[in-house]
């Protein structure tokens, strides 16, 4: 593991205490909020100084080289930089329902699922606890922690903070949501999406490459690119796709997703107030394959 690396040159102490020093006036997501969240002030992201989590598990239904055999040991953390009205857990995300753990905890939790065997440990929504994360990491390497990172996020980074994650996540997740800019400020509260979410998968590739696994299947390194289909074209797909073959390459992993659903407040937004049709999935599946990508994942279409 690259982070072993870091652990032992003093790189990754150094990047911990660069990552605490700029939640005094937090900065790690684009939307800037600018609290000090050293004072346990809250941003949009409803986090403060402490990790929080909503569980800690072994995760079976992820992609096949994450989930492998044996599961991914998933950390939902609390809160969330985005504000998605689809978003299937919005007491974890926007409401921030959890539970407030040390460091030392959060480390516990690591170790913990390596020794249940767990393929890898995989933070989901783990952006605005970059720092808190990276602290854990520190003290689990001392408690013998030795598998791979997952970074399983909705795309929406900034390349200064995932600078910080170079050498210490092993394997990218993020989602790549919306080619329009308006949709992706009235369905999720994120202005910018699509330059900053470009740029974000242009440098986690950048660090990580494609895809690799082991003989047995099992994601050691790489990026897996998520892509949600919306109805009504929403999420972009004949736009996302063509830009991912042409900027990061054919041979990028895709998950293409067709399991979209109204929860939320999404029953009472126009536009997404129902599930995906067969058709529309259809045509992100065509593409797909007019993009040339054909690594990854399709699912089956929606029932009509």
């Amino acid at each position: 593991m690259n982070y072993l690396a870091l652990y032992n040159s003093g790189e990754l102490s150094r990047r911990i205490r660069e990552g605490y020093r700029r939640l005094a006036a937090c900065d790690l997501c684009p939307q800037n909020c600018g609290v000090n969240r050293l004072a346990d002030e809250v941003g949009c992201c409803g986090a403060g100084k402490m990790p929080r989590i909503a569980s800690a598990n072994i995760h079976r239904g992820e992609e096949p080289p994450i989930s492998g055999s044996k599961g991914s040991g998933t950390i939902f953390l609390s809160g969330c930089t985005l504000s998605c009205k689809f978003c299937q857990n919005f007491p974890i995300s926007q409401l921030s329902n959890g539970t407030d753990l040390t460091v030392t905890e959060l480390a516990g939790k690591m170790v913990g699922l390596q020794k249940r065997g767990a393929h890898n440990i995989n933070f989901v929504t783990p952006t605005h606890y970059t720092p808190q994360i990276m602290a854990a990491l520190f003290v689990a390497i001392g408690k013998g922690f030795r598998i791979p990172i997952v970074w399983n996020t909705s795309g929406y980074e900034k390349v200064e903070t995932l600078k910080l994650l170079d050498g210490v996540v092993d394997i990218y997740l993020p989602d790549m949501k919306y080619v329009d800019d308006e949709e992706a400020v009235r369905l999720s509260g994120a202005p910018g999406y699509r330059e900053i979410n470009r740029a974000a998968v242009s440098e986690m590739l950048r660090q990580v490459g494609h895809l690799e696994c082991d003989d047995n299947g099992i994601g050691v390194r790489g990026m897996i690119i998520r892509h949600l289909v919306l109805p009504e074209g929403r999420a972009g797909s004949t736009g996302t796709l063509p830009w991912i073959a042409g900027h990061l390459g054919k041979e990028t992993h895709i998950a293409l997703m067709s399991q979209y659903f109204p929860a939320h407040a999404a029953t009472s937004t126009p536009g997404i107030e129902r599930r995906v049709n067969a058709e529309e999935y259809g045509e992100a599946v065509e593409a797909l394959e007019d993009a040339g990508l054909e690594n990854g994942w399709v699912q089956d279409e929606p029932a009509e």
